[in-house]
C-alpha cells in the first residue's frame, strides 16, 4: 500500500528541498525551515492519503512546523503515519554547509511510534553487526562487540556521534576505547544511515539526538537491514506528561527497531538540499531546478535514487 505512493511522496521532499534551497547561505535558518515546511505541507495535501504526523517538530501552536497530530493529504485514501523533518540541518542550510536534507518516513496507520518532539538516546549498526549492540551497554562493550563482529581491532572501529553537550559523557567513554570518532555538528539521520550503508567507513552510530529523527532513522536502518535501538529522553516534566497523553506509559522503555517501526511496509524518503556524502544538493537555474532524492523500501529492501529535473512555470 505505502509502496505505491513512493513517487507521490518523493515530490513532497523535492518541493521542500527546492524551497529551502533559495535560502542556502543566507544566514536565516528559520526562513529556510519555514519555506521547506510550507512546501512540504502543500505537496502532502495533494496526495490521496489520510495522513497523520505522529512524530514531528512540535505542537499546533509552534506553526509553521508540521505539528504532531496534524492531518495531511486529501483525506481520501489509506491511513498513513508520518515521521517528519522538513529540513534536517537547518544550520547547515543557513551557512551553506553540506549535508542538509528534506526527509520523512511513512508507514500504515498505527505502526510508527507516536511520541512528543523531544530527544532520544540512539544506537545503530549495519547488517553485519545485527545482534551485537545494546543501548544499555557501555561504549566499551558496544565498540568491542562491533570490533569482534567485523574482525577489527578496536582502534580501527569508526564511530559517528552528534557533537552536543548532552553527549559529552558518552563521548568521553568512547574516546577511552581508542577507536576512531567522527563528530558531526548536525545530521542525526545521516549518522544513523552511515553506520549501515556500505562504503561510508562508519561502523557504529551512537548518542542522543532528536526523537523524530530517531524514528526516521529506525525506518532507514530497517530498509538497510541494520539494527537500531532508542529510548525517549525527556528534559522536563511537561514532556513526560505529553508522552503519557500519547499513550507512552513506560518512560524508560528501550525500543527495538521493530517497536519503533512495527511493520515492513514502510518507506524512507529524502531529498538533498545542500550536497553531502549521501545526496547531491539542489541545483537552481533561472526557470528550473535539479534534485537528487532517495527512496528506501523496508519491505523489498530496495534503494532507489532519483535524479529529477523540474521546470518552473
Amino acid at each position: 500500500m505505502v509502496q505505491k505512493l513512493a513517487l507521490d511522496f518523493v515530490r513532497t521532499t523535492e518541493a521542500a528541498a527546492m524551497s529551502a534551497a533559495w535560502w542556502v547561505g543566507k544566514g536565516n535558518k528559520k526562513a529556510a525551515d519555514q519555506a521547506a515546511t510550507e512546501a512540504m505541507r502543500k505537496a502532502f495535501n495533494q496526495i490521496d492519503i489520510d495522513g497523520t504526523v505522529v512524530i514531528g517538530e512540535g505542537e499546533r501552536d509552534e506553526a509553521p512546523m508540521l505539528f504532531i497530530g496534524e492531518k495531511v493529504g486529501t483525506g481520501n485514501g489509506p491511513k498513513v503515519d508520518i515521521a517528519v523533518d522538513p529540513l534536517e540541518c537547518t544550520n547547515f542550510t543557513a551557512r551553506g554547509e553540506p549535508n542538509s536534507i528534506a526527509v520523512f518516513a511513512a508507514a500504515p496507520s498505527g505502526t510508527l511510534l507516536h511520541a512528543p518532539d523531544g530527544y532520544m538516546q540512539q544506537i545503530g549498526v549495519g547488517q553485519d553487526c545485527v545482534g551485537t549492540i545494546d543501548l544499555d551497554a557501555s561504549p566499551e562493550e558496544n565498540i568491542t562487540a562491533v570490533a569482534r563482529c567485523l574482525g577489527k581491532d578496536v582502534k580501527n572501529v569508526s564511530v559517528i556521534m552528534l557533537e552536543r553537550d548532552y553527549n559529552a559523557a558518552l563521548l568521553e567513554g568512547v574516546r577511552k576505547t581508542g577507536c576512531k570518532i567522527m563528530l558531526v555538528r548536525d545530521g542525526t539521520v545521516w549518522g544513523a544511515i552511515a553506520s549501515a550503508m556500505k562504503g561510508t567507513g562508519i561502523d557504529l552510530f551512537l548518542g542522543s539526538g532528536a526523537a523524530p529523527e530517531g524514528v526516521i532513522s529506525a525506518v532507514a536502518l530497517k530498509c538497510l537491514e541494520g539494527e537500531f535501538q532508542g529510548r525517549l529522553w525527556f528534559k522536563s516534566d511537561e514532556q513526560k506528561v505529553r508522552a503519557g497523553k500519547m499513550g507512552i506509559t513506560d518512560l524508560q522503555k528501550k525500543y527495538t527497531m521493530n517497536e519503533l517501526v512495527r511493520t515492513d511496509n514502510a518507506l524512507f524518503i529524502a531529498t538533498g538540499v545542500t550536497a553531502g556524502p549521501f545526496l547531491n544538493g539542489v541545483e537552481l537555474g533561472k526557470n528550473s531546478a535539479r534534485t537528487h532524492s532517495v527512496v528506501m523500501n523496508a519491505q523489498t529492501k530496495s534503494i532507489r535514487y532519483i535524479d529529477a529535473r523540474h521546470t518552473f512555470a
